[in-house]
């Protein structure tokens, strides 16, 4: 087993990269926040994948929040290659609200970024971005806090393996 592998389940997500003909969406996992204010996330992408090139050449991405209900399309987008497989995927690329890339309308959220850093580590590149506007469906952020019952959140457990979360919340005093 490969040491990293101790860190799952992590949270899935889709990054989208790219415009028009270009666009391209890969499934990844090594994604977290990095600042709340300004607010900044970070993503590790490999210089081996085709998203790599397009943050690159447009330095912008949008991190998009997929439920169960989009296991096919993470799937697909976790290992196919290339633009072409978005014809495999039943996916809605949506104009997003301030960078170009799109968005996916399917997404439970959308948060876009524009990149202020990239530094590479080892074989991955870890891209940060500013968030410049975000969307989300409002059923699975009720009051503004996750519906983990309801809006099914996709976590990858192994390598076939993904889980969601129970609705049950666990609070200390």
């Amino acid at each position: 087993m490969a040491g990293y592998h101790l860190l799952y389940p992590m949270r899935t997500y889709l990054i989208v990269s790219g415009k028009g003909e270009e666009t391209n969406v890969m499934a990844a996992d090594w994604v977290s926040v990095i600042s709340f204010n300004p607010f900044m996330v970070g993503v590790a992408i490999s210089p081996k994948r085709t998203t790599w090139g397009l943050i690159k050449k447009y330095g912008e991405f949008v991190i998009s929040v997929p439920s169960l209900d989009m296991l096919k399309d993470v799937w697909t987008a976790g290992t196919k290659h290339g633009p072409e497989k978005l014809k495999e995927m039943s996916i809605t690329l949506v104009p997003s609200k301030k960078v170009g890339t799109p968005s996916i309308k399917e997404a439970l959220a959308n948060i876009e970024c524009k990149v202020v850093d990239a530094r590479d580590y080892g074989d991955h590149t870890w891209f940060v971005g500013e968030v410049v506007a975000y969307s989300y469906d409002e059923k699975a952020f009720p009051d503004g806090k996750p519906d983990v019952g309801k809006a099914k959140f996709l976590a990858h457990a192994s390598w076939t393996d993904f889980v969601t979360f129970d609705k049950k919340i666990y609070r200390t005093e």
